[in-house]
């Protein structure tokens, strides 16, 4: 069984990129956990990397990318209820929700459309982890 304070560092690296907004960075972290990953489990970061990559598509102008992975990013968290390895996936959602609000609700996507800065999910775990873990020592160099 899982102990609910207990984190992988790579889970939290991820966390520390995604709310620097570095959605590519949290995307190729949560990625090695994932490939790591066994059962149902996979779902969940599954869907967390494909928030991360519907956020970076939408902050290049990618809009119909980002609309695609924030339905597939959605359809595989909903499973894991309201509360998961420490992330309020309810108020994660709702946080999601008003991010992409205008691009879910555009028939005309305008390309120089971004998400609104005070928008931007922002990711807490409770309870929150003991220490925090550098998230540079989670990316390949080769990558940068």
């Amino acid at each position: 069984m899982y102990d609910e304070t207990e984190y992988d560092p790579r889970y939290l690296a991820g966390v520390l990129f995604f709310n620097q907004r570095a959605f590519f960075e949290a995307h190729e972290v949560w990625e090695d956990l994932w490939a790591d990953t066994q059962g149902p489990e996979r779902r969940f970061y599954q869907g967390l990397i494909q928030a991360a990559v519907g956020l970076y598509h939408y902050s290049n102008g990618n809009l119909r990318g980002a609309r695609k992975l924030y339905g597939t990013s959605q359809a595989y968290m909903k499973p894991f209820g309201d509360l998961h390895r420490g992330l309020d996936v309810k108020l994660f959602w709702e946080q999601m929700n008003r991010c992409f609000q205008n691009v879910l609700a555009a028939e005309d996507l305008d390309r120089n459309m971004r998400p609104e800065a005070g928008l931007i999910p922002v990711i807490a775990l409770s309870p929150e982890p003991a220490e925090w873990p550098d998230p540079e020592d989670y990316v390949d160099s080769e990558d940068e």
